[in-house]
């Protein structure tokens, strides 16, 4: 009787099929990565220095004392990130890190349904199961959770800002991201997006907040004034280990420093193109512009900046989700490759072949941000050149097809573009669809960042 129960009263759709399929894979992925991997946790621990600071702030004693000539993880957050972080040191460091993974682990899930959201998919569509499958699949989400880092406050908080931004709640957009400045200065590039739509009340709050925060820790604080002699001058000197930034993996290579400038001049020209061709073109069209300057800004301080980790790449999850939009620039396989460099669980170190695999391990970050640069750039560009070609830059440059109503084609089909009285329209959904470096001597060691970040 119970097996009858479960069978279905009318035929389903594939896109039906692949709903039922996929939640209980996500569901218990989800699952698995909270409780279980991240429970038992790895040798990399982000969250220990981050309670020993917070106890250390709490107890009026010094707390920017970290050993940076050692590879261990430090605490490198700013007096105000302090502030914020100090409750937990209120309860015994097992709990304080039991509760830390289930806050991020909270805040990764409500930015996977705020995402669809912003992309008008309801929990009911085929988008749910699998944007929730890929998310805890990937090495963002793992290693966050596995490692305890603050990652998954940040994406949410990233997530928010460009809801509230897309809404003109101008101030409120501020205060989100400046509540996420304060701890990390990770989204701070976001702030152009902003400024480029004209929304200069977002200043207003995005500076303002981190500023009224480090002004109170100030006082509380034994050190406040050695993050910013001592920290933030180790944060500014790229390193050769646990660093997937072009100056990073330039200095564990050797590459010489003109060579190194070079790579880092020209991917920042294809950004600047980017940037520009998103600006003139595609302001209006507001969801597409602020999900794909933000995957560029993103994408380029990863790859730009002094320090890039592979599970910064969180953050670029907007970015993914667009290839929903119909004149996505993740609408190509190479996009997907440059993904799997940067998001894939996957570990290419080889017993039979070291040499190689260790190069493809440590250089598959760097070259997927890289790509995903490239491929974003050569796509607007071709788009560019093309509408001014055929004379249409005035009316934008995509091309008509990309402008028209979406066709059945859509990557995934919300139930809401379905018409339910409709078999021809239902048959649409049938068409859908740490960082780290290893030493010498612990090749077969999972990758381990070695700074809190």
């Amino acid at each position: 009787m119970l097996l009858r129960q479960l069978e279905p009263r009318t035929a389903r759709t594939t896109a039906e099929v692949i709903k039922f399929a996929l939640w209980p894979l996500a569901v218990m992925t989800v699952l698995n990565r909270v409780f279980i991997k991240a429970v038992n946790g790895f040798i990399t621990d982000d969250f220990k220095p981050v309670y020993n600071a917070s106890l250390a702030f709490l107890n009026h004693r010094p707390v920017y004392t970290a050993n940076y000539d050692l590879v261990d993880p430090h605490y490198l957050y700013p007096p105000s990130g302090t502030l914020l972080i100090a409750p937990l040191a209120l309860i015994d460091p097992e709990k304080s890190r039991w509760c830390f993974i289930l806050l991020n682990a909270a805040a990764i899930i409500l930015a996977w349904y705020l995402l669809l959201k912003l992309f008008k998919f309801t929990l009911s569509s085929m988008a749910a199961p699998i944007l929730l499958l890929a998310m805890f699949s990937s090495e963002t989400v793992i290693n966050t959770l596995v490692f305890t880092n603050v990652n998954g406050c940040v994406l949410l908080a990233e997530v928010v800002f460009m809801m509230l931004l897309l809404a003109r709640r101008d101030l409120w957009a501020g205060a989100i991201l400046g509540l996420s400045i304060a701890v990390k200065p990770t989204l701070a590039p976001l702030v152009l997006i902003a400024a480029a739509r004209g929304q200069w009340k977002v200043f207003y709050t995005a500076i303002g907040v981190p500023l009224a925060l480090t002004a109170i820790a100030w006082p509380l604080s034994a050190d406040p004034d050695k993050f910013f002699t001592r920290t933030a001058r180790y944060l500014s000197d790229p390193r050769d280990y646990f660093n997937s930034a072009i100056v990073g993996n330039a200095a564990y290579y050797g590459l010489p420093l003109w060579l190194t400038w070079g790579i880092r001049i020209l991917m920042g020209v294809m950004v600047l193109i980017s940037l520009w061709l998103l600006y003139r073109y595609y302001r209006d069209d507001e969801l597409f512009f602020v999900a794909t300057a933000s995957g560029v800004l993103m994408t380029a301080e990863f790859l730009l900046n002094s320090l890039g980790q592979m599970y910064y790449s969180m953050m670029l999850f907007p970015l993914l989700m667009s290839v929903v939009l119909r004149n996505s620039v993740m609408r190509n396989w190479p996009a997907w490759l440059a993904v799997f460099g940067f998001m894939s669980y996957d570990k290419w170190l080889s017993d039979r072949w070291q040499g190689l695999g260790r190069n493809v391990e440590y250089l598959r970050i760097t070259f997927g941000w890289g790509l995903l640069l490239i491929v974003i750039a050569c796509v607007l560009g071709d788009r560019y050149l093309a509408a001014r070609r055929e004379g249409r830059l005035q009316s934008g440059i995509d091309p008509e097809w990309m402008r028209s109503p979406e066709s059945p084609d859509a990557v995934l089909v919300a139930p809401h573009r379905v018409a339910a009285d409709s078999g021809a329209h239902a048959d649409t959904a049938d068409n859908s669809v740490v960082n780290g470096r290893e030493t010498e001597q612990s090749l077969r060691a999972e990758p381990q960042p070695s700074a809190v970040q």
